[in-house]
């Protein structure tokens, strides 16, 4: 069923931003569904202006629509206002390049990116009359799929989806794509034909079906076993991994309405060296992998052609340690000085940002600087492997303002493991430093923006033992630096309290949330990364009625023989690893780069890589 215009233009005009939902974008693929055996639906569940701003998404999309006979299109949740709209008249959930209902699609593929957006993915399946529970749905209905960080622990999740994509989608996508091209499709409603499929699809490396596996408990409510329910069903579920970084979107859709990336994205390495203790992302996405510096400059090329955007983002976990950094920025800025094309590093490193840098950087447009010190005295930084000293926040904080520079962001953490008072009061110190570099160069006009986030100990990480630390506690050292920062050029936020448990009980969670998540959506939670949709206590009353304890998963610490949820998915690092890595932090060890010698995390055996991180040499070219 295609959702007409006539239908949309009925209260279309009276939602906020309409264009979010009106397709037609430049770039965006169109297809004769006749001629197409696969028709895939690529599901971001939140708004369009931060979907799209999603270059995982982007690579997808573009690399299935180079299949000749398979046909992806995008969909976003619908912000409130529409979903109302929406229900009130009877219109389905729909794709924006054709308009189909998502239930025309053969595979509707979800990125989980981030725990809050989890009840957004039950919004887009009741608006699509898809049954929520994956039990529910025989193989008349789409195969429900999703990838993206949430799948490295999709237990809270699992029982709304078929299957998890855990790892890089690139390869494994393809191959589940083909399965399904030889599974048929549907022309019945034989579940026993879908668990067959799903049984196969279980046998590519990456992927997990959570059907396939029972979980037991221990009267404490902590696991007994993960039991897989036939011989060949693997456990644990290895992660993919493609040994060098695949070809780059060249023609993403150009969105209309401004998106939060609004320019063109350049994956430049994948993978980071660094081993932050509190960092997932440079846990599950090791090894590193750098794209040839010949190969960014031809990419840059084309999106800009076939795009017009005005600024190229340079993106990666750590841009700075790209080996051909400096060659790459000076090019770029060369070529592109004249239109007046700006480069950006999304992601900076205090001690590798140099003077040379930001001069280069400086020749066309600036705009704000961002660093991750991440804690405010040397002895946490220590403790949490970060590898940056003050002076190397300071001499970069000079060179800034020096090359012009009015305003730098810097993010920081508190709740981070052994942290006192002093640690939290250091933060204060350092901006003040940071802010009287800036009076010096540019008086009053000088501006520091401070983001202090709780930490939440995440799967796959050397803290993911740990609580997420008592709210007073956050409370209190939220208001201390309140009182010690200045109150003119300086600006200081920090996460809410009541969305930082519900983010740490969602990622920590076993597969008894899928509970909790249905009743606080049933109950009215949307967009709970939203502050203007966020309902706190739609999300207690749910773990009320579920009888669960949040606290169970948020604030319980956890002993080093527990089962723990996300046991299942072999991300190649070890867990052995990662309890030696908390050791150290213990005693304020600070572990070398990868780049300076293996560490033996276990990934070079998992993989059998020959070279590990350093997988790709640099291109001089």
């Amino acid at each position: 069923m295609i959702v007409s215009q006539k239908a949309l233009d009925r209260f279309l005009p009276n939602v906020t931003m309409p264009a979010r939902y009106a397709g037609g974008e430049w770039n965006a693929v169109h297809k004769d569904w006749s001629q197409i055996a696969v028709k895939v639906a690529l599901a971001y569940p939140d708004v369009y202006e931060v979907g799209m701003s999603n270059l995982g998404l982007a690579i997808l999309y573009e690399l299935l629509n180079q299949q000749p006979d398979v046909v992806a299109e995008r969909v976003y949740a619908p912000w409130m206002d529409m979903e109302m709209a929406m229900r009130r008249t009877g219109t389905a959930a729909f794709s924006l390049e054709s308009r189909h209902n998502l239930c025309d699609f053969d595979i509707i593929g979800f990125s989980l990116q981030y725990e809050l957006n989890y009840s957004n993915v039950l919004t887009l399946l009741d608006l699509a009359g898809i049954p929520l529970h994956a039990a529910q749905r025989g193989a008349e209905w789409p195969l429900i799929i999703a990838g993206g960080s949430g799948a490295y622990n999709p237990e809270p999740m699992a029982d709304f989806f078929d299957l998890f994509v855990v790892g890089e989608g690139e390869e494994v996508l393809l191959e589940l794509v083909n399965l399904y091209k030889d599974w048929g499709g549907v022309s019945d409603t034989d579940s026993l034909r879908k668990d067959a499929f799903l049984r196969r699809a279980a046998s590519i490396e990456g992927i997990y079906v959570p059907s396939l596996y029972h979980i037991d408990y221990k009267p404490d409510g902590t696991i007994q076993q993960i039991m897989p329910r036939g011989t060949d069903t693997p456990l644990p579920v290895r992660k993919r991994l493609v040994s060098q970084l695949p070809s780059a979107p060249v023609r993403p859709v150009v969105p209309f309405v401004k998106a939060i990336h609004d320019r063109a994205a350049v994956e430049i390495m994948r993978g980071c060296t660094r081993g932050c203790r509190f960092c997932q992302a440079g846990m599950i996405y090791r090894p590193v992998r750098e794209r040839p510096l010949s190969a960014v400059l031809q990419i840059a090329g084309q999106l800009l052609e076939n795009t017009g955007y005005e600024e190229i983002g340079l993106v990666s976990l750590s841009s700075t340690d790209h080996t051909c950094i400096e060659a790459m920025v000076r090019e770029l800025s060369q070529r592109y000085q004249e239109q007046r094309v700006s480069i950006s590093l999304p992601s900076l490193r205090t001690d590798a940002f140099s003077v040379e840098l930001a001069q280069i950087i400086q020749r066309t447009r600036k705009s704000g600087l961002t660093f991750a010190p991440e804690a405010g005295s040397e002895r946490l930084r220590s403790v949490i492997n970060k590898g940056v000293t003050a002076a190397d926040l300071l001499q970069t904080a000079e060179a800034a303002y020096a090359s012009g520079w009015l305003r730098i962001k810097l993010y920081f953490m508190i709740g981070l493991p052994t942290e006192t008072m002093e640690d939290v009061l250091a933060i204060a110190d350092l901006v003040k430093a940071v802010r009287s570099i800036g009076l010096r160069f540019h008086g009053k006009r000088a501006q520091v923006n401070i983001s202090v986030s709780t930490f939440i100990p995440k799967p796959h990480t050397t803290f993911q033992w740990l609580p997420l630390a008592d709210a007073e506690e956050i409370a209190e050292r939220q208001r201390a630096l309140r009182r010690e920062l200045p109150r003119h050029g300086v600006h200081l936020s920090w996460s809410d309290a009541s969305r930082t448990w519900l983010e740490a009980a969602l990622s920590r969670g076993d597969r008894r949330l899928g509970e909790v998540v249905l009743r606080a959506w049933e109950l009215g939670a949307r967009f709970d990364a939203w502050d203007e949709a966020y309902q706190p206590q739609v999300w207690q009353q749910a773990f009320e009625k579920s009888q669960i304890d949040p606290a169970f998963y948020a604030y319980r610490k956890r002993p080093v023989d527990e089962v723990l949820p996300w046991n299942l998915i072999d991300v190649g690092v070890e867990s052995a690893f990662l309890w030696d890595e908390y050791q150290r932090s213990l005693r304020g060890e600070p572990s070398q780069d990868c780049r300076q010698g293996c560490l033996d995390c276990g990934l070079r055996t998992a993989f059998e890589l020959q070279q590990c991180p350093q997988l790709a040499i640099p291109d001089q070219a």
